[in-house]
């Protein structure tokens, strides 16, 4: 079985190796292993992915209890819900309600398979679109909008969420929250085309060099922000010359975030790929 191991705490030496030593010796193989230190905050994180005995999950659970007791850092283990239970999605948003309707809808019709476990917000605009779908409200943000980072994170702790989803989520996630959810948990729809057109207004820039193409771009996320090599799904359109900027970004809102933010989860739950040293691999069937 595969198994994901996150730590993310204060800076320090020899914190990788109670780690290394927990899961060697109880027979897993190391498959994948990313070790970095924020210098300016001291903090150190790590992501270790490792093939591991089912039976041995358990102890994995207890050896890592007593790791983040010796260490201090903030340690998880996650198992890819592929092919196995359901898996559990966190869908956070700001304002738009185009594309996480789109999501809390393609999990209602089964399109996703996958259950809303919870809708996060800095906002309050989508309250009434979390109680139309059922799902359970969330505000992290505070009078002016920022956000509260480590409640957000204990949130999706608390509800065992396996994929957070930012449907227009118009904040950027720290580095810290990105290394405790990594190897693929944290999924992002950008409404441009990446790597071309990143940044907060990739609809404005596209148009001000007179691009005849836009398009949405969904992807995982990692601490470096719209990094480009994590595409799980991009989808595009084409507009007449002359077309007004006001009418370009209605159709990429209404039509064209929706369906690539879906597709793109339905990818990511659906075990088709996978993120494996910070680059999207296609998952070959297993009856190929």
């Amino acid at each position: 079985m595969q198994v994901v191991i996150t730590a993310v705490g204060p800076d320090n030496r020899g914190l990788a190796d109670p780690i290394v030593h927990c899961v060697t010796e109880l027979g897993a193989n190391i498959a994948e292993i990313q070790m970095f230190d924020h210098d300016a905050e001291s903090v150190f994180s790590m992501f270790t992915r490792i093939e591991l005995p089912p039976e041995r999950e358990t102890d994995l659970a207890d050896a890592l209890v007593e790791v983040r007791k010796r260490t201090g850092l903030s340690v998880r283990m996650w198992v890819p819900p592929v092919g196995g239970r359901t898996p559990r999605l966190a869908i956070c948003v700001t304002y738009r309600k185009e594309t996480p309707r789109a999501v809390l809808n393609a999990i209602a019709t089964g399109t996703i398979a996958g259950d809303a476990a919870a809708v996060i917000s800095n906002r309050t605009a989508c309250r009434d679109l979390a109680e139309e779908f059922d799902v359970p409200w969330f505000s992290i943000g505070d009078g002016e909008g920022r956000a509260d980072d480590d409640r957000l994170i204990h949130i999706c702790d608390e509800l065992q969420v396996d994929y957070i989803v930012l449907a227009r989520y118009m904040r950027v996630l720290p580095p810290t929250s990105c290394w405790k959810y990594a190897g693929g948990r944290i999924i992002n729809l950008h409404h441009g085309l990446l790597p071309s057109f990143p940044g907060l207004r990739p609809y404005h820039d596209a148009h001000a060099v007179r691009m005849l193409t836009y398009g949405a771009t969904c992807h995982f996320i990692v601490p470096e922000l719209d990094a480009g090599n994590q595409i799980i799904c991009q989808s595009a359109y084409s507009v007449p010359p002359g077309t007004p900027l006001d009418e370009i970004i209605r159709r990429g809102q209404e039509e064209n975030e929706p369906a690539c933010l879906v597709e793109g989860v339905r990818r990511a739950t659906a075990g088709e790929v996978t993120l494996h040293f910070n680059r999207v691999l296609a998952v070959k069937p297993k009856s190929q």
